[in-house]
């Protein structure tokens, strides 16, 4: 998190909104600066708008100045670069689509599905022909398509292309041939399943139900799809979904279908978030609410952490200090400038109002990183050992329930996976793992965050996204969204829900208007925005693909910010959380 005057939501000095951007481009960069080809790609260096630079091959323009950093790579990050059209010379194109098939037809369509495409960038999406024409197009995870409208008793030749950023394309995949069914005299459609819910989850398995369709015949039958594949076929109005995977979101619909081949349209998409393997956490509420406690001072109220209100789930301390000394160690006390303006504030008070708080079924955290703060990992032995060690000494000596991976300036993700499992292994079942990454880290799936969470999804609590500080940031549908509006908490959220688990994700916000430097909503538009996400309802512009009744909640930066406010976001937004199903 970024700090103001040491908190971790100062300016950052790489997300920044387009006013920003101004402001920082007249302190940082020199005034006779231009536009101009950067060579190389590199992290660590300052591009401006216009700036072009190479990477694998291809050449990229920057939309927005920013400071690089290991992981923000051109093709990683696309509100931050755009491929130039048949720039640089990735003239690669990718491989060819194998194993075309027809998976389905009706008199009136047909649904082919073939295997993923390789690229040596990266595949982009997919164009399916029908004979000559454009029959439609998916993007880089749809591998399958439905071609509807079609004439009954036709044969019709499909072949499917991959193609990638910088334009390229590949050659056409084997056709396949299928021939639409017979026109039959019963042509009515069933009704759509309603109400479809889960009742029951475990690591592996879902349990759905539904309302029955109604049908002029009758129906005979219902086919239940995990995302765009056939999982199921049932005779009756509820199904067990097996062979699926720990902590992961799966979407689900159901279509009703006649003993003619009449296939109903499909019911509400379902989202269901399997259980952890690993039930660690200890007793959370399915809904939190995560605040960050300010072991500084800089202009916030002053709060001893034994008078935060109960309204917070999560308590996470800001933060843990590099120790200079031993490399990948950690160190935490009391800040001086703190104790003394809470009139001589101790370790031995800040330890007893921990205790206070588990006795009312709170968590408290000690997070590391920051905007200035980090850990050095970057060697396996002995920084693993010594961070492992410190850190469990410090849980030990104050009772933390867990840790928070605050980390802005880079992580050696591999190093950084290794130190935190040994670290759980150590703590036990009731570890509590929370991370906050900044909203270009969740801007692709390949990014040093999501590679964290991918080999720690077992063991994570809640990543609380930081929507804030940011620029124009994508959305789910490719459209750049402003910081500061329900629609870019729900965009970006959805965006994300490709990758995380709605159990596993919260939106971050300030909790005032002074806690950072661009991206306050009033508590009501978190409200909104998180019922936009829970129910579909109440939503802006932007709708996302489906309901995520499992999402975690929402963090703010931070509890001394709130409280400086009378503690608005805090008395309104975990009273909506708790109404939440």
């Amino acid at each position: 998190m970024m700090k103001l005057a040491h908190s971790h939501h100062a300016f950052t000095r790489r997300l920044l909104s387009f006013v920003l951007v101004l402001s920082l481009l007249l302190t940082f960069i020199p005034a006779a600066a231009n536009a101009a080809d950067r060579g190389t790609w590199a992290p660590n260096v300052s591009y401006a708008v216009n700036d072009t630079v190479t990477y694998n091959g291809t050449t990229y323009k920057c939309i927005q100045s920013h400071t690089s950093l290991t992981g923000w790579e051109p093709p990683v990050v696309p509100a931050l670069w755009n491929p130039v059209q048949g720039g640089g010379g990735d003239t690669t194109a990718p491989s060819v689509p194998g194993n075309v098939r027809v998976t389905s037809t009706t008199s009136s369509s047909v649904t082919i599905a073939w295997n993923a495409s390789t690229d040596n960038v990266g595949v982009t999406g997919y164009d399916v022909y029908r004979g000559t024409i454009l029959a439609g197009s998916t993007n880089s995870s749809t591998l399958a398509f439905t071609n509807t409208g079609l004439s009954a008793s036709t044969s019709y030749s499909f072949t499917v292309k991959a193609k990638d950023a910088a334009g390229n394309a590949s050659a056409a995949s084997t056709a396949v041939s299928a021939t639409t069914l017979a026109p039959t005299a019963d042509q009515t459609v069933p009704s759509a399943p309603a109400s479809l819910r889960s009742t029951a989850t475990t690591s592996t398995s879902v349990s759905l139900a539904w309302n029955a369709s109604t049908d002029n015949v009758g129906v005979t039958g219902y086919d239940v799809y995990r995302g765009t594949t056939l999982v199921l076929s049932v005779t009756g109005t509820s199904a067990n979904v097996t062979g699926l995977t720990a902590s992961t979101a799966y979407s689900f619909t159901v279509k009703a279908k006649d003993a003619a081949g009449n296939v109903s349209a499909a019911s509400n998409a379902l989202s269901v978030t399997t259980s952890p393997a690993n039930t660690g956490g200890g007793s959370l509420p399915k809904h939190t609410l995560t605040g960050y406690w300010q072991n500084f001072v800089n202009g916030a109220a002053n709060v001893k952490l034994g008078d935060v209100p109960s309204e917070y789930d999560i308590i996470v301390v800001s933060f843990a200090e590099m120790d200079q000394s031993k490399p990948g160690g950690v160190t935490f006390s009391v800040d001086s400038s703190l104790s003394s303006a809470l009139g001589g504030y101790t370790n031995a008070n800040l330890i007893n109002d921990i205790s206070q708080k588990h006795a009312q079924g709170k968590k408290v955290i000690l997070s590391v990183g920051g905007e200035k703060g980090n850990i050095n990992l970057n060697s396996s032995s002995p920084n693993v050992s010594n961070f492992v060690d410190s850190m469990y000494g410090l849980i030990t000596q104050f009772g933390f329930d867990g840790i928070d991976i605050d980390l802005e300036n880079g992580m050696n993700v591999a190093n950084l996976t290794t130190a935190v499992r040994q670290l759980q292994q150590k703590v036990g079942s009731g570890f509590i793992l929370t991370m906050a990454p900044q909203t270009i880290d969740m801007q692709n799936a390949n990014t040093s965050y999501m590679q964290l969470y991918t080999n720690l999804k077992d063991i994570t609590s809640v990543i609380n996204v930081q929507y804030y500080n940011s620029g124009c940031m994508l959305g789910r549908d490719g459209k750049c969204y402003s910081q500061g509006t329900v629609d870019f908490l729900t965009a970006l959220s959805d965006l994300t829900l490709q990758w995380v688990a709605p159990s596993q994700l919260g939106i971050g916000v300030p909790a005032t208007t002074s806690a950072a430097g661009g991206g306050y909503v009033a508590p009501a538009v978190v409200n909104q925005a998180v019922k936009c996400l829970a129910t579909g309802s109440d939503c802006g512009t932007y709708k996302p693909v489906a309901k995520y009744p499992d999402f975690r909640g929402a963090m703010t930066w931070s509890i001394n910010w709130d409280a400086s406010g009378n503690y608005l976001l805090a008395r309104t937004v975990k009273p909506y959380l708790a109404t939440l199903p």
